[in-house]
């Protein structure tokens, strides 16, 4: 345990030090369990390729491109159109066969495997309350209230998720994660603010307790079930891995570490509307649901992400911008994403380590809603 807090002190996350040399590696600095790769590997096949424009455009100025890609410290941007590679680079210490922290992106994940989990009739209904499955102390956050609550980021928990104040919620979350108790006792006793399914407040507890439902409606881990239902099928070419606590339980909000090559896949199973080659992975219906909006409080500028509105809208563990394309984004901390445009047939995977995120509290620095922008030049560029 000790070693594992005195490695996460040592790397500085959201003081401005940079974080490229540790997020190609966490599997081997943290304890991790690890998914194999595909008996049925599906490498993407070449299209022609593109060049990305000189500059995009956002809040009212002309930014380059180029700058931004450095300055946001990118590992990885890949770009798929109709599930071929268009665009792919590589920096720092990214490469194709780089295995990069998911921070946030793991939620979208975590989401899918509780969609087939439902199907597969180990959950009954989202309308159930997520109590009925993981063990939370009477009166607390969690007890008696749905999961779709939870999904929808919705739960009503008290929360501070403020990377830039050391006594917020995230940090306790990530103690526990390093060995200070454990992800589902810290689950079990976070304390209740609002009435579920009025606030949506950006909650990494709320997937930490999604994480403890998969695993106790299943009855096996995170891992093994992943293995079984995504990577497996959707031809996983690299291993994976998933950091845990020192109970073995999974980082569902924020460890899972894989390619660019291989996050992509997501994005192209839901491209698709829940279907890989022919075959129905991920219910439609619960494609659909997840990236649509379904009441005022999750619509675009209405969910609370540290002490700020963002402008974002969220579905289950997906984020919704605003526009008529029907986009939507898997986002995690430090900059990483899987962006789907589908209108335009678009995937994209950026992997990064911004060092500046989380040094405050603001756009300036943390740039995702920029990185939004930035996204839909280059998708409307591959055309």
């Amino acid at each position: 345990m000790t070693n594992q807090i005195e490695t996460l002190a040592a790397m500085g996350l959201f003081t401005g030090a940079p974080q490229h040399e540790n997020f190609c590696r966490l599997s081997s600095l943290l304890p991790s369990s690890t998914l194999a790769p595909s008996s049925t590997p599906h490498e993407w096949p070449q299209g022609a390729p593109i060049e990305l424009p000189m500059s995009y455009e956002y809040a009212g100025a002309t930014r380059s491109l180029e700058q931004f890609f450095v300055d946001t410290d990118t590992a990885a941007l890949l770009v798929l159109e109709n599930g071929a590679v268009r665009y792919e680079r590589y920096a720092l210490t990214g490469g194709p066969d780089v295995p990069w922290i998911s921070m946030s992106v793991a939620k979208s994940f975590i989401s899918t495997l509780i969609g087939i989990a439902i199907a597969d009739g180990n959950i009954g209904s989202i309308d159930e309350p997520i109590s009925d499955y993981v063990p939370v102390n009477p009166g607390s956050a969690y007890d008696g209230v749905s999961i779709k609550n939870v999904l929808q980021m919705s739960s009503g928990a008290g929360w501070n998720e403020d990377y830039s104040d050391t006594t917020s919620d995230i940090f306790q979350l990530n103690a526990a994660m390093a060995g200070v108790g454990t992800l589902d006792d810290f689950v079990a006793g976070m304390v209740r603010e609002n009435r579920p399914g009025t606030v949506c407040r950006y909650n990494s507890g709320d997937t930490q307790a999604l994480g403890a439902l998969l695993a106790r409606a299943t009855n096996r881990s995170i891992t093994d079930y992943m293995q079984e239902k995504l990577y497996e099928p959707l031809g996983m070419t690299s291993p994976g891995y998933w950091l845990v606590d020192a109970a073995g339980r999974e980082v569902a909000f924020a460890g899972l570490n894989m390619t660019a090559r291989d996050f992509a896949k997501l994005g192209e199973l839901y491209r698709n509307g829940g279907v890989w080659h022919g075959n129905q992975i991920v219910p439609e219906p619960w494609v659909r649901a997840s990236i649509t909006p379904d009441a005022p409080h999750l619509r675009p500028g209405q969910p609370i992400v540290g002490t700020h509105h963002f402008e974002l809208g969220y579905g289950y563990q997906w984020w919704l911008p605003d526009s008529d394309r029907g986009e939507f984004s898997a986002i995690g901390v430090y900059n990483q994403f899987v962006y789907v445009d589908p209108t335009r047939s678009r995937v994209i995977v950026k992997l990064s380590a911004n060092r500046a995120y989380g040094t405050t509290d603001d756009e300036s620095t943390n740039r995702e809603s920029e990185t939004v922008a930035f996204l839909r030049t280059v998708a409307a560029a591959v055309a």
